[in-house]
């Protein structure tokens, strides 16, 4: 993803990517209220940011890899998936208590997982039918992973304040 990420002239986020893979500075991204990175449930939380394609972390229940989410802010993307499908990965993730020790969930741009025309769901109302009894905060739409423009760079492994309000939503390293 990397390389295709850097062929594209608007492939990458190169503050995030700079701040990720030089050191230089505390990494952070900041989105105001009204942008593309929507709050869907307000908090502020502090644990380490993992997570990634939510099919992966499915598939990788019941395997020597599984998915590890205590004490984490859990980043959840994919690309083109149905949002029955998405309620089904992120459903099957929660029974298998994978949801329960995250203490923040953001999920990514979400590319091309709409719903249906004339179906009269948004897939943010989806997402909130799973995880919105957790009592963590929920940030909806971080371009990170499968995008379709510039990519943030998420230093996975890394703690991280994480704050969702009505000013927005904020991610930060801990140093």
């Amino acid at each position: 993803m990397v390389g295709a990420d850097f062929n594209r002239a608007d492939g990458v986020h190169l503050e995030s990517w700079q701040a990720a893979v030089e050191g230089k500075g505390k990494w952070r991204v900041e989105f105001a209220a009204g942008s593309q990175v929507k709050p869907l449930a307000e908090g502020s939380a502090q644990g380490m940011l993992y997570g990634g394609c939510l099919s992966m972390l499915v598939a990788s229940l019941g395997t020597a890899w599984e998915v590890e989410t205590n004490g984490t802010i859990l980043f959840i993307e994919d690309v083109g998936t149905k949002p029955y499908q998405i309620d089904r990965m992120l459903m099957h993730l929660k029974l298998a208590g994978k949801l329960a020790g995250a203490r923040g969930i953001v999920f990514g741009e979400m590319l091309d997982c709409a719903p249906s025309p004339g179906q009269e769901y948004t897939l943010e109302e989806v997402v909130m039918r799973v995880v919105g009894d957790l009592n963590v905060p929920v940030a909806y739409g971080l371009p990170s992973g499968h995008v379709a423009g510039a990519n943030i760079t998420l230093p996975m492994g890394i703690n991280v304040d994480l704050h969702v309000g009505d000013s927005g939503v904020a991610l930060q390293e801990i140093v």
